[in-house]
């Protein structure tokens, strides 16, 4: 990961980029953009960035950046980096930017204003470490070149913390979008599962428990069983615990972890079918962001379930009117096998109201392509009947510079649920799906259905090019969130 360092005195013997904001009341205007006061940086490159800012026709603009020679000079390159309305969000997308702009370079320095909020150092940091992720299981290919950021402000100390938090997050977002870029011949529910061991060994509170095959047929996982059972990688359960001392909060995260989805006898269209190494993003995210609230070291007590499984086709494949028993005793008639994430989600939820009653129940899913239907490719669909729940984790997703909409659980829709032969019908047909699979889950939350939320992330879990701080692939979309959201609790 680029290597970031906070420094008080000059360092640009290459390149140096300085922030510039609009001149105009509002960003985008038609004025030249200005720098904003007390850079640390000698006056006469001030004067000649403030010179270079007009001639270049630069706006200011968050993201935009606007690079001049200087042959023969110290720094030999300076980069004018818009920063917008200069809040966490503009600083986020100027790092971004610059990430890709300096690519080519082997070390920046970025001068910060003196008065910097820690928020813009943050956002700055996070920007640079989440663009610069690369994914690539060979030595092929061009990789920039950029492994040194340093950040010159006046008081190092000041910023130590904001810097920690966004090496933390970009950090756990490399691992969920590692986890989910992998491809489905070497990701099974065996691999991911190992990979959750590994990243707790030789964390002492940090506590993981797999359960096999045998283990879920013995307490009653169907859901999870049934959606395994066509593959020959049989499914997993891993249950993740961070237990800070004194935690008085206790949260439990649940993540769909469908390491290949063929759609099963139900099964997809091939170009429905070539990205479905990333149904697992939920899984990824949630485990990613247990790591990050231990890292950090939040006081809050949080639970994983991982439910783990490869949706194949074979002759032990779970057939459309099949009748589930999920864990508890609820039945599901399986109407479509390529709805199999709130399968093995139902199994999760339930064992979570059962056994661990937590304070709050929050799950993530690539569940639906009806998702981006109603959304588009960026931004979730949250789901719950806790106003204030919805609203503090809304929140801290938009801080965070991620996006999700509340939508609506309309009480007539339940109806579409009953099924003849079973408890609940999986996937009704009657429209709606993103809204239908939120009912659906809603039915396993049992007594916290007051404290549970659901976010239907399919859509934004992958990025079909380079954009703001977004790299092409896997986005780790919910990681940046659920940490903000987990440093609100105590």
């Amino acid at each position: 990961m680029l290597a970031i360092r906070l420094v008080s005195g000059p360092e640009w013997p290459d390149s140096l980029a300085l922030p510039i904001r609009p001149a105009a009341a509002a960003e985008g205007g038609d004025a030249p953009a200005t720098l904003p006061v007390g850079l640390p940086v000698p006056d006469d490159v001030l004067a000649e960035a403030a010179a270079l800012a007009p001639a270049a026709r630069a706006t200011g603009r968050a993201g935009e950046v606007h690079v001049h020679l200087r042959p023969g000079r110290v720094p030999g390159r300076l980069l004018l980096a818009g920063i917008g309305a200069g809040d966490e969000a503009g600083w986020r997308a100027a790092g971004a930017a610059l990430a890709r702009t300096a690519g080519g370079e082997t070390h920046l320095t970025i001068g910060m204003p003196g008065d910097a909020s820690a928020e813009a150092v943050r956002g700055l940091v996070e920007g640079l470490l989440l663009a610069s992720y690369r994914f690539r299981l060979t030595e092929a290919g061009e990789r920039p070149a950029l492994a040194d950021v340093a950040v010159l402000v006046t008081d190092p100390s000041r910023y130590a913390d904001a810097v920690t938090a966004a090496e933390v997050t970009a950090r756990m977002t490399h691992l969920a979008r590692d986890l989910t870029n992998t491809p489905s011949s070497v990701k099974n529910p065996q691999w991911f599962a190992e990979q959750v061991e590994a990243a707790v060994a030789d964390e002492p509170d940090l506590h993981v428990r797999v359960r096999q095959p045998d283990e879920l047929a013995a307490e009653g996982f169907g859901g999870i069983l049934a959606v395994g059972g066509g593959s020959a990688s049989g499914p997993r359960f891993v249950e993740l615990d961070w237990r800070p001392a004194g935690a008085r909060t206790h949260v439990v995260l649940v993540g769909k972890g469908i390491t290949f989805d063929t759609g099963g006898i139900s099964i997809k269209p091939v170009a429905a079918m070539k990205l479905m190494r990333k149904d697992m993003a939920g899984a990824a995210a949630v485990v990613a962001a247990t790591l990050g609230a231990a890292a950090l070291r939040l006081p809050v007590r949080v639970t994983t379930l991982v439910p783990l499984a490869e949706n194949a086709v074979s002759g032990s494949a779970f057939r459309p009117g099949d009748v589930v028993t999920h864990y508890g005793g609820v039945t599901s008639e399986t109407t479509n096998s390529d709805a199999e994430g709130r399968l093995v989600l139902a199994d999760a939820l339930a064992y979570a109201v059962a056994e661990l009653k937590p304070d709050l129940l929050i799950d993530l899913a690539t569940l639906t392509g009806a998702n981006a239907v109603a959304l588009g490719k960026r931004m979730g669909a949250l789901y719950s009947d806790n106003d204030e729940l919805a609203a503090d984790l809304l929140a801290a997703i938009d801080a965070a510079g991620e996006a999700a909409w509340r939508m609506p659980l309309p009480a007539d829709y339940v109806e579409h649920l009953g099924s003849e032969v079973a408890d609940l019908y999986s996937a009704p047909n009657q429209g709606a799906g993103s809204v239908l699979a939120a009912l659906y889950l809603r039915e396993f939350t049992g007594d916290l259905r007051g404290r549970w939320l659901h976010i239907d992330m399919s859509a934004p879990s992958w990025a079909d090019g380079d954009a703001a701080e977004l790299s092409r692939g896997a986005t780790g979309w919910g990681v940046r969130g659920l940490l903000r959201w987990l440093d609100t609790l105590d």
